[in-house]
């Protein structure tokens, strides 16, 4: 049976970078602890000033601008194409990675996953979207004020900005009616 929480983003606990220079919103994860032994994770990171990234050894790291001008990476020594606001960008979590700043500082949203683990999809809708998902996690990440879903059998449920919605256990084709700007996670075990 498939549990449902809606996630409010003044909840979200803080955690420092792995490599100190920083800090995190955990929006949710799977397990673990701390920085280690989770299947996936979803957050919020602050970045003030160019620099490195923490490494996740055998992770899959998607990344995307949420304010600010964006931002170039450089990954394992190969500059990127600018980084903008909602444009999405994958790497490996073991590789070298620095990031140069665009603007002023900039808040960025993570999925950090185990390909070994999970497949994953990503997903920025805008607008009004009816969308299918048979994957047995579900995760719907609200960017603008006031995002409107209705899960098949489950509610309509109400998100304000970077709240989150986490079905879990999901194991039938699930409808989601959307109304706003937001972006849908599918994970699914290997």
């Amino acid at each position: 049976m498939s549990q449902l929480q809606v996630l409010r983003a003044k909840d979200y606990p803080c955690m420092p970078w792995k490599n100190g220079g920083g800090s995190t919103e955990e929006i949710t994860r799977d397990g673990g602890a701390g920085l280690d032994g989770f299947g996936w994770r979803l957050s919020i990171a602050d970045i003030n000033e160019s620099g490195g990234f923490s490494s996740f050894t055998g992770y899959q790291r998607i990344i995307t601008v949420l304010e600010g001008e964006g931002m170039r990476l450089q990954v394992d020594g190969q500059p990127t194409r600018p980084l903008l606001p909602f444009d999405a960008f994958a790497f490996r979590g073991e590789s070298q990675v620095s990031c140069t700043l665009l603007g002023t500082s900039i808040r960025d949203f993570n999925l950090i996953y185990s390909p070994e683990r999970y497949q994953a999809r990503l997903q920025w809708l805008d607008g009004t979207q009816r969308v299918f998902s048979s994957s047995s996690t579900l995760l719907l990440f609200a960017v603008s004020s006031l995002v409107e879903v209705t899960v098949a059998g489950q509610g309509e449920h109400r998100l304000g900005r970077y709240d989150c919605l986490h079905l879990e256990g999901n194991d039938s084709l699930q409808t989601l009616n959307l109304q706003g700007h937001c972006c849908l996670i599918e994970l699914s075990p290997r």
